[in-house]
């Protein structure tokens, strides 16, 4: 199989997402799924006006796709579902990252995956998770979820709360194994480990801090007091580059400068050096740049 038909047979098989308030009824639509698209070397253009280095591309908060459905509200980093932009299709393998925040007692209905690495982390409130291996779970801040949807999985996820919102952020990593048998994990961290640190919570090793996935990816988060410096080393290998996502505050990155839910990638890069500017939380993304 060539590097287009893997490309486009992972987009194809990604899955439709069911949004009724049925657990159960198995349905497609174009709210929150992943259309057919072509994707095109790295898909980056480089900032014409960047102030840090040529190979990077930068991601303001208000330019995310937007899609609002009452229950649902989303902000779309990367194109999906009705939003389409052929500048934002992927970063490397990262193929999604959506801001969710889900009304109460809303939620995803049962639906399918396959063939992608999926990521929940939970912001704020408390998202119940059923799938069709028989896991039964609540995740919560603090908490990272991961599935290898593999061959094929069923799951759907709900606002387990009648009185607040949940927020959470959805992130779709291609494999660099198809049709794994499908895992679900997850797990709880310190949230002291990644007070003026990056704390690991996600790696391609199973022994390693955090959970993992089929990639050489690796995720980092860290809570930083205002003027705390640090530096991020890439550790795989010249081929990989990394993804920033502001959570909260502001940072610096070289001499750019970032707000609350702005994304900046880098590649070609060994070291990255961030500083807050302010009180910040940040996710760091270190993923492969080339799929397939």
């Amino acid at each position: 199989m060539n590097r287009k038909e893997f490309i486009k047979k992972s987009l194809l098989g990604a899955g439709a997402l069911a949004t009724t308030g049925v657990t159960g009824a198995v349905i497609t639509n174009n709210i929150d799924e992943l259309r057919p698209l072509d994707l095109l070397g790295f898909n980056h253009l480089p900032n014409t006006n960047s102030k840090i280095m040529a190979n990077s591309v930068l991601h303001r908060a208000d330019t995310r796709g937007h899609a609002n459905h009452g229950w649902l509200n989303s902000y779309h980093t990367f194109s999906f579902a009705n939003y389409y932009n052929p500048e934002r299709m992927h970063f490397g393998v990262l193929r999604v990252l959506n801001d969710d925040t889900v009304e109460a007692g809303r939620g995803f209905g049962t639906h399918p995956h396959d063939n992608m690495e999926i990521i929940s982390i939970p912001l704020e409130g408390d998202l119940e998770h059923k799938d069709s291996m028989g896991n039964v779970a609540v995740i919560r801040n603090g908490d990272v979820q991961v599935m290898s949807a593999g061959t094929g999985i069923y799951h759907s996820e709900y606002n387990k709360n009648s009185n607040k919102q949940v927020k959470f952020l959805q992130i779709w990593v291609f494999p660099n194994k198809r049709n794994v048998t499908p895992r679900y994990d997850q797990i709880t961290l310190n949230l002291v480990d990644r007070k003026n640190k990056l704390q690991q919570i996600l790696s391609p090793n199973p022994d390693d801090e955090g959970v993992w996935i089929h990639q050489n990816a690796w995720f980092h988060i860290g809570t930083l007091d205002k003027g705390f410096e640090t530096e991020y080393r890439i550790k795989g290998g010249p081929d990989n580059g990394l993804y920033i996502f502001v959570l909260n505050g502001n940072i610096r990155v070289g001499e750019q400068d970032l707000g609350a839910r702005d994304g900046f990638g880098i590649w070609e890069a060994e070291t990255i050096s961030i500083k807050a500017t302010d009180a910040a939380e940040v996710l760091l993304m270190e993923v492969p740049m080339k799929i397939g």
